[in-house]
Protein backbone atom coordinates (compact mmCIF):
# COMPACT_ATOMS: atom_id res chain seq x y z
CA UNK A 1 0.00 0.00 0.00
CA UNK A 2 2.77 2.05 0.67
CA UNK A 3 3.81 2.32 -3.07
CA UNK A 4 0.35 3.06 -4.17
CA UNK A 5 0.60 5.97 -1.14
CA UNK A 6 3.99 7.40 -3.48
CA UNK A 7 2.24 6.53 -6.57
CA UNK A 8 -1.11 9.15 -5.79
CA UNK A 9 0.87 11.28 -3.98
CA UNK A 10 -0.84 14.20 -5.71
CA UNK A 11 -4.10 13.22 -4.47
CA UNK A 12 -3.28 12.63 -0.91
CA UNK A 13 -1.68 15.93 -1.02
CA UNK A 14 -4.83 17.67 -2.24
CA UNK A 15 -6.75 15.34 0.93
CA UNK A 16 -4.44 16.11 3.47
CA UNK A 17 -4.59 20.02 2.70
CA UNK A 18 -8.40 19.88 2.88
CA UNK A 19 -8.28 17.71 6.35
CA UNK A 20 -5.38 20.18 7.86
CA UNK A 21 -7.52 22.91 7.52
CA UNK A 22 -10.63 20.93 8.72
CA UNK A 23 -8.76 19.80 11.82
CA UNK A 24 -7.67 23.48 12.88
CA UNK A 25 -11.03 25.16 12.28
CA UNK A 26 -11.66 21.82 14.45
CA UNK A 27 -9.23 23.72 17.53
CA UNK A 28 -11.87 25.01 19.30
CA UNK A 29 -14.01 22.50 19.72
CA UNK A 30 -11.22 19.86 20.40
CA UNK A 31 -9.84 22.25 23.16
CA UNK A 32 -13.88 21.77 25.00
CA UNK A 33 -13.31 17.87 24.87
CA UNK A 34 -10.01 18.06 25.81
CA UNK A 35 -6.70 17.10 23.74
CA UNK A 36 -5.57 14.25 26.06
CA UNK A 37 -9.22 12.65 26.02
CA UNK A 38 -8.96 12.98 22.28
CA UNK A 39 -5.67 11.25 21.82
CA UNK A 40 -6.95 8.27 23.33
CA UNK A 41 -9.27 8.11 20.75
CA UNK A 42 -7.79 9.25 17.85
CA UNK A 43 -4.09 7.72 18.29
CA UNK A 44 -5.35 4.44 17.36
CA UNK A 45 -7.40 5.84 14.18
CA UNK A 46 -4.66 7.54 13.06
CA UNK A 47 -2.07 5.14 13.92
CA UNK A 48 -3.95 2.30 11.98
CA UNK A 49 -4.91 4.65 9.01
CA UNK A 50 -1.28 5.78 8.23
CA UNK A 51 -0.31 2.46 9.24
CA UNK A 52 -1.33 0.79 6.65
CA UNK A 53 -1.39 4.22 4.04
CA UNK A 54 2.28 4.35 4.44
CA UNK A 55 3.37 2.41 7.20
CA UNK A 56 3.84 5.19 9.60
CA UNK A 57 6.20 4.78 12.93
CA UNK A 58 4.01 7.18 14.69
CA UNK A 59 7.18 9.84 15.03
CA UNK A 60 4.53 12.22 15.89
CA UNK A 61 6.15 15.16 13.80
CA UNK A 62 4.74 13.90 10.46
CA UNK A 63 6.47 15.36 7.30
CA UNK A 64 4.66 12.96 4.38
CA UNK A 65 3.55 16.13 2.74
CA UNK A 66 6.84 17.38 2.40
CA UNK A 67 8.57 13.62 1.27
CA UNK A 68 6.48 12.62 -1.64
CA UNK A 69 3.97 10.82 1.00
CA UNK A 70 7.15 8.59 1.90
CA UNK A 71 7.09 8.44 5.75
CA UNK A 72 10.99 9.35 5.97
CA UNK A 73 11.21 6.87 9.71
CA UNK A 74 10.98 4.01 7.63
CA UNK A 75 14.60 4.15 6.85
CA UNK A 76 16.52 1.67 8.86
CA UNK A 77 18.59 4.49 9.65
CA UNK A 78 16.22 7.43 10.28
CA UNK A 79 17.23 9.72 7.65
CA UNK A 80 14.98 12.59 7.64
CA UNK A 81 16.51 14.88 5.05
CA UNK A 82 17.81 12.39 2.21
CA UNK A 83 19.13 9.70 1.08
CA UNK A 84 22.05 8.80 3.19
CA UNK A 85 24.87 8.01 0.57
CA UNK A 86 24.33 3.85 0.59
CA UNK A 87 21.49 3.45 -2.11
CA UNK A 88 22.39 0.63 -4.84
CA UNK A 89 22.08 0.83 -8.14
CA UNK A 90 18.82 -0.35 -8.44
CA UNK A 91 17.29 1.92 -5.39
CA UNK A 92 17.21 -0.80 -2.95
CA UNK A 93 18.42 0.21 0.52
CA UNK A 94 21.91 -0.82 1.36
CA UNK A 95 20.68 -2.06 5.18
CA UNK A 96 17.90 -3.86 3.93
CA UNK A 97 18.27 -4.64 0.11
CA UNK A 98 15.44 -6.09 -0.42
CA UNK A 99 13.23 -2.54 0.62
CA UNK A 100 13.50 -0.01 -2.08
CA UNK A 101 15.07 3.31 -0.22
CA UNK A 102 12.72 5.68 1.25
CA UNK A 103 14.09 8.55 -0.31
CA UNK A 104 13.79 7.35 -3.86
CA UNK A 105 10.30 6.79 -2.78
CA UNK A 106 10.06 10.36 -1.97
CA UNK A 107 11.37 11.94 -4.56
CA UNK A 108 9.51 10.00 -7.49
CA UNK A 109 5.94 11.04 -5.00
CA UNK A 110 7.38 14.37 -4.43
CA UNK A 111 7.70 14.62 -8.12
CA UNK A 112 3.74 14.04 -8.32
CA UNK A 113 2.50 16.73 -5.40
CA UNK A 114 2.20 20.23 -6.94
CA UNK A 115 4.36 21.31 -3.60
CA UNK A 116 6.86 18.47 -4.07
CA UNK A 117 9.57 21.27 -4.25
CA UNK A 118 8.95 20.93 -0.18
CA UNK A 119 11.15 17.75 -0.09
CA UNK A 120 14.33 20.08 -0.75
CA UNK A 121 13.51 21.77 3.32
CA UNK A 122 15.48 20.87 6.05
CA UNK A 123 13.15 18.98 8.51
CA UNK A 124 14.50 19.39 11.91
CA UNK A 125 15.43 16.05 13.81
CA UNK A 126 12.67 14.13 15.36
CA UNK A 127 11.86 14.89 19.23
CA UNK A 128 10.87 11.69 20.57
CA UNK A 129 8.31 13.22 23.45
CA UNK A 130 5.98 12.87 20.41
CA UNK A 131 6.88 9.41 19.74
CA UNK A 132 3.34 7.65 19.33
CA UNK A 133 1.01 10.54 19.91
CA UNK A 134 -1.41 11.92 17.12
CA UNK A 135 0.27 14.76 14.85
CA UNK A 136 -3.48 15.22 13.60
CA UNK A 137 -4.16 16.58 17.10
CA UNK A 138 -1.06 18.60 17.25
CA UNK A 139 -2.13 20.04 13.44
CA UNK A 140 -5.19 20.74 15.29
CA UNK A 141 -3.20 23.03 18.10
CA UNK A 142 -1.52 24.34 15.42
CA UNK A 143 1.85 22.82 17.18
CA UNK A 144 2.53 20.65 13.88
CA UNK A 145 2.96 24.35 12.01
CA UNK A 146 4.92 26.09 14.58
CA UNK A 147 7.36 23.09 14.61
CA UNK A 148 8.01 23.53 10.63
CA UNK A 149 8.01 27.60 10.57
CA UNK A 150 11.10 26.98 13.30
CA UNK A 151 12.62 24.56 11.26
CA UNK A 152 12.77 26.69 8.11
CA UNK A 153 14.72 29.97 10.30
Amino acid sequence: MRRWSVRNSRFLERFYRRFEQFLIRCHPFFTRIGYVRLEAVIQPLERWIKGWLFDCQMCGECVLSSTGMACPMNCPKQMRNGPCGGVRQDGRCEVEPEMACVWVEAEHGSGHMQFGGTIQLVQPPVDNRFQGMSSFLRVARGEHRAAADAGDA
